[in-house]
């Protein structure tokens, strides 16, 4: 099968997680004996950071304009599948380009789904139209339950799935390294997560002057009053997450609020931190405990004295253990890669009948 897959960015983790979700799921389909080429818009922000430049399991380019995805146009047309990310620079342009050049199976990859939804429901066209959703054979959300029905009722979708992130259990595993922290954040700066990250870390460090802490993450504004256990790291190459992890004795996952309003929606920090056995704290939303049993496999929080009370347990390394089980069953990119191949061809038969009826 060869697939176009045209992404926020495949090249640069620095400020977005949707690169190490796209590398971890290429990465997986390719070694399925699978082509694909990754078109990225080449912008400044990204240029500075980019920690990928030539990976050896897909073909990497990047284009300056809509001009220029013009002349991978055969590429596209000839793609058995080609997909588009969410947050993509003039994504409605390229949605529309590419709903006209595409001769097979045509894709919305929506690695914000709750945040899409809630841009369309104020007339936030930044990257997606209403319009444009029927036009894609498929809609691979991050987020399941009933979203996935919204879209299909509200949009016009033609076939709504989950494909929820996942890890490279490759690379994300204990390390063995000693312990640094008794709580770490990683996560970048974002308005609508910050009361929740100052309710389950910074108030608990406050209060424990004998722990430490870490966030790591770039971007956060320069008047957040740190307390002096808390260690800032401003950007954490992927490479280093699995140490990051291994070296915290607990590890907060924190969920943004459209994300909690829609629930089902896992963060690939929350598969990431379980691949490598690191206890997590989180916050609560619906779904999330079809994915970890609640006081087993995750302790979930609603203030700082939960959290504390999950530091001070003595069940961290079952519940990171048993956290790591859950992943390793049913959410590494090879499962991920087998579920997209399995949509794929499922589209593409809906795709030939529909043809053959008419």
């Amino acid at each position: 099968m060869r697939i176009v897959v045209l992404g926020l960015s495949l090249s640069s983790s620095w400020g977005n997680g949707h690169a190490t979700t796209y590398r971890a799921l290429l990465q997986a389909f390719h070694a399925r004996g699978h082509d694909v080429l990754f078109l990225e818009r080449d912008v400044p922000w990204y240029a500075p950071h980019r920690d990928l430049a030539d990976p050896d399991w897909c073909r990497l380019a990047f284009y300056r304009d809509l001009d220029e995805l013009s002349g991978w146009d055969q590429a596209i047309a000839q793609a058995d599948a080609v997909i588009v990310g969410s947050y993509v620079p003039d994504g409605v342009a390229v949605g529309r380009h590419i709903q006209r050049v595409a001769r097979g199976v045509t894709a919305f990859y929506d690695i914000d789904t709750p945040v899409t939804l809630a841009k369309l429901a104020r007339g936030d066209h930044e990257y997606l139209t209403p319009e444009l959703i029927p036009g894609y054979d498929l809609y691979l959300s991050f987020t399941g339950g009933p979203t996935l029905d919204r879209i299909e009722r509200d949009y016009g979708s033609p076939a709504a799935r989950a494909l929820y992130c996942s890890v490279d259990d490759a690379r994300y595993r204990p390390t063995g390294a000693a312990k640094r922290w008794d709580l770490s954040y990683l996560g970048t700066y974002s308005p609508d997560r910050q009361p929740t990250l100052e309710r389950l870390l910074l108030e608990p460090a406050r209060l424990r002057s004998d722990l430490r802490f870490a966030v790591a993450g770039p971007q956060y504004p320069t008047d957040i009053d740190w307390p002096a256990n808390v260690e800032r790291i401003e950007h954490l190459p992927p490479a280093d997450h699995p140490d990051f992890y291994s070296t915290s004795r607990w590890t907060l996952n924190v969920t943004r609020a459209d994300m909690i309003a829609a629930g089902w929606s896992p963060s690939v920090r929350l598969f990431e931190a379980a691949a490598c056995a690191t206890p997590i704290v989180s916050d609560r939303w619906n779904g999330l405990s079809d994915l970890f049993a609640p006081d087993r496999e995750i302790v979930l929080a609603d203030d700082g004295a939960a959290v504390l009370s999950a530091l001070d347990c003595d069940d961290a390394a079952a519940i990171g253990q048993a956290a790591r089980r859950v992943v390793l069953s049913a959410h590494t990119a090879a499962h991920r890669a087998e579920e997209l191949e399995r949509l794929i061809d499922d589209a593409a038969q809906t795709r030939a009948d529909r043809k053959g009826a008419a």
